[in-house]
């Protein structure tokens, strides 16, 4: 028998979440451990095949999955309030995401050559460890939604942390016993969402009551537009070294390489910032399930503000010592100016996310996932058109989707707001979902 929540105080977002802050700071921590073991093992030339893979992976996977795992956090958590056990949900969604692992599986066969070719510097076996790694966060983003649904955000940030943690470890085995087959490390990145399950699964965390049958349309009433946003939102997040990659022909392959690098130096703020918001929005859900619109305009207002100083603080200090952290770490050998408008684009896209989030708490998830499409496709044409220098043309793209992204979010948020819509708690959980980044 299912605990029902209380529903005068509180929402299916409980206390807890700043267990969901610590994981996503160690996972966030983890990303510059595990670029810069992997480098030491195998040259800024030999990491290239797994740079191009990490930004290919924490594109679809989240892209194609999160919108899963929100689902199933709402329908839980809206069966949870009527006291009801999420069992069948799970058991709904499972086909569901292996027919999405599936048809991932059938793509990346279908284009293995030109992947292999364009992308891993001939390395057949990355591209295998792709396909592993699409395959293997389809049960992460599933167990997180159980997790979050349930009310479990201990387990939730255990699964996070887990997860970020055991691959720079893994990493950190394979350096320290000399091996340089770029596949091993490639496969780390397949395992790790998979320790983060285990651990968790072993734990009783993913347990979940029997209850009444669950129809489709208790799982997939926004499904279609979630999906949209969030591939486009992850593809915009992941595409400035991707389209490095494709777009540098005559270079060698340390360019990505430290492009690479710059954009994970770059989204320091995006990472701390993420860890702060899950300690920090529960508040703003409460206000959302009370209905209080006045309120949730002006704990909305203080966060904004609180996101701008964050992004803020990220350019200036970007600007003054970014160049030299950079090459201290990574031994980056990229300028000021690279280094500061992918900072820039990370605060902008840090906005126009939370603005997204507030978007969707008013049940706005068609105007959102319309607000990412204009974003990526503005990227697209910006990166096609505005510069022939490599570096250049990737970040004025980067910076005019995130600002063209942010204007659609301020715009929809307005329209609603006008409106008089109110925000509700399963909304506001599915909101609270959509995280700047998910590596």
């Amino acid at each position: 028998m299912t605990t029902p929540l209380p529903t005068s105080s509180r929402t299916p977002l409980p206390e807890g979440t700043a267990a969901v802050g610590a994981g996503l700071f160690i996972a966030g921590l983890s990303a510059y451990a595990f670029f810069k073991v992997g480098q030491q093992a195998l040259g800024q030339d030999g990491f290239k095949p797994i740079v191009a893979m990490w930004f290919l992976a924490f594109t679809f996977a989240p892209g194609f999955f999160l919108p899963l795992e929100q689902e199933v956090s709402r329908a839980i958590a809206h069966r949870r309030a009527l006291g009801q056990g999420g069992a069948p949900i799970v058991r709904r969604v499972v086909p569901l995401a292996l027919v999405v692992v599936a048809a991932l599986a059938i793509i990346t066969i279908v284009a293995s050559g030109s992947i292999t070719k364009h992308l891993f510097e001939g390395n057949g076996v990355v591209t295998l460890c792709l396909a592993f790694t699409l395959a293997t966060y389809a049960p992460f983003h599933l167990a997180r939604g159980i997790c979050s649904g349930s009310g479990r955000f201990g387990h939730y940030g255990t699964m996070i942390g887990t997860d970020g943690a055991s691959r720079v470890l893994g990493c950190a085995a394979l350096w320290l016993s000399g091996v340089t087959t770029v596949g091993a490390y490639a496969l780390v990145i397949a395992l790790s969402p998979l320790v983060g399950v285990l651990v968790v699964g072993l734990r009783g965390g993913l347990r979940s009551a029997e209850g009444p049958p669950a129809a489709w349309s208790e799982i997939t009433p926004n499904l279609s537009w979630l999906l949209l946003g969030s591939l486009f939102s992850s593809a915009l997040v992941n595409a400035g070294p991707i389209t490095v990659d494709l777009l540098a022909t005559n270079s060698s392959a340390s360019v990505v390489t430290r492009f690479g690098n710059a954009v994970i130096f770059a989204r320091i703020p995006l990472f701390l910032f993420q860890a702060v918001q899950a300690a920090l929005l529960p508040r703003l859900a409460r206000l959302a399930a009370k209905g209080d619109l006045g309120e949730f305009r002006n704990g909305l207002k203080r966060l904004l503000v609180l996101i701008g100083a964050v992004g803020l603080i990220g350019v200036v200090t970007t600007y003054t010592f970014g160049s030299q952290v950079l090459n201290f770490v990574y031994e980056g050998r990229i300028d000021r100016r690279t280094l500061t408008m992918l900072a820039l684009s990370s605060a902008l896209y840090m906005v126009a996310v939370a603005i997204a989030q507030a978007v969707i708490a008013l049940r706005g998830h068609a105007r959102a996932a319309m607000g990412w499409a204009l974003g990526f496709l503005t990227f697209v044409v910006v990166a096609w058109l505005s510069s022939s220098d490599l570096y250049l043309r990737v970040e004025l793209a980067l910076v005019g989707s995130s600002l063209v992204a942010l204007a659609s979010f301020v715009v929809a948020l307005r329209v609603l707001l006008r409106r008089g819509v109110t925000p509700d708690a399963e909304s506001m959980l599915v909101a609270l979902s959509e995280r700047p980044l998910d590596n």
